[in-house]
């Protein structure tokens, strides 16, 4: 189980005692200015990931810098009930006006806990469930998932293809689902290797992983990891392999592995949230969903090496995605690739 490490962004530099544990106050507002909107946010990973639990603390950033919010996080915590639930009533006890559980993973433990705090409101990023104090905002990582899934059919040349992530969450099964349903759309010949190898964040253990599926014929793998992910790059670079990642564009990291990023960017997901809830459109009873229609939060971005003719073939994939004409597959009931003795 990780450390617990508990941080709040607020007004002044002090330290709070809330539950059992220290928060550290790191800055923010100026001091004795007042502001109107309080927001906090539970973060069940890494903030300097380079993935899904960066996004979203960038998305609290946003929040505090652009809509004038105090903010308080606390990251770090293992996803599992008993520290996720303290972690929440640890936030609530600050008595934030909107709190953040950032990932799907905490959807049960926000069900536990809201009951407990009426007055306060819940949003699961990357959920699916309402209630009378919570809701649900979802960035459609599967839409950019699926075109990830139809672009590597078309790339490999080995006809094998891989997909790497760790705990199975709901996105992550989602994403896992719609890339292997691009993939059958365009290279329906194509052998799919996929594997939640258990951890986000191992990199020794994504290094091991993909080394044994690029063994196996992968020439290219897409990667749903965090902190993880870079032993995942390890391996690419060594074999010569590529790789599609997801969240953020990748390519700038390591160009001569990324051939493409599969976009969702989840600090979106936190941001239009806090501008429903200042603008008076906040509703509890929707669960809130943000797609291709709106490219800066989802999309496909695509190495320049990539064939224009395969540029061209994602854009129009991705237009039918929008108006309906192709629905995205969010189950997958095929084969997974087994390591023995190794996850």
């Amino acid at each position: 189980m990780q450390n617990h490490s508990r941080r709040l962004f607020i007004a002044q530099m002090a330290t709070l005692s809330l539950g059992s544990a220290a928060l550290s106050v790191l800055g923010g507002q100026k001091a004795g200015s007042a502001k109107s909107l309080k927001v906090g946010m539970l973060i069940p990973g890494q903030i300097d990931d380079g993935g899904f639990m960066e996004a979203g603390y960038q998305g609290l950033l946003k929040i505090e810098q652009e809509l004038d919010a105090e903010t308080l996080y606390i990251d770090q915590i293992a996803p599992e009930m008993d520290p996720l639930t303290n972690a929440l009533r640890e936030l609530s006890a600050a008595e934030p006006d909107l709190i953040f559980a950032h990932g799907g993973q905490n959807a049960q433990a926000v069900e536990q806990v809201a009951p407990e705090y009426p007055d306060q409101t819940f949003v699961i990023v990357q959920g699916n469930i309402t209630g009378p104090n919570f809701t649900s905002y979802e960035v459609l990582q599967e839409q950019s998932a699926w075109l990830a899934g139809a672009a590597a059919g078309l790339l490999t040349q080995t006809q094998t293809v891989g997909h790497i992530s760790g705990i199975r969450v709901r996105p992550g099964l989602k994403g896992r689902a719609a890339f292997a349903d691009g993939l059958r759309h365009t290279n329906p010949e194509a052998e799919f290797l996929t594997i939640f190898c258990g951890d986000q964040d191992d990199a020794e253990l994504a290094k091991a992983v993909a080394l044994a599926e690029i063994e196996a014929g992968a020439d290219i793998i897409f990667t749903m990891l965090n902190a993880g992910r870079v032993g995942a790059i390890e391996a690419c670079q060594e074999t010569g392999t590529y790789q599609i990642g997801n969240v953020r564009d990748w390519y700038p990291v390591a160009p001569e592995v990324f051939i493409a990023s599969a976009i969702a960017d989840v600090s979106l997901a936190s941001f239009l949230a806090t501008q429903d809830y200042l603008s008076g459109s906040f509703d509890l009873s929707t669960q809130h969903k943000i797609g291709l229609e709106v490219p800066e939060a989802v999309r496909l971005a695509m190495a320049p090496t990539v064939p224009l003719f395969v540029q061209a073939a994602v854009r129009g994939l991705s237009a039918k995605i929008v108006s309906g004409e192709i629905e995205v597959a969010d189950e997958y009931d095929g084969e997974e690739f087994e390591l023995e003795g190794l996850v």
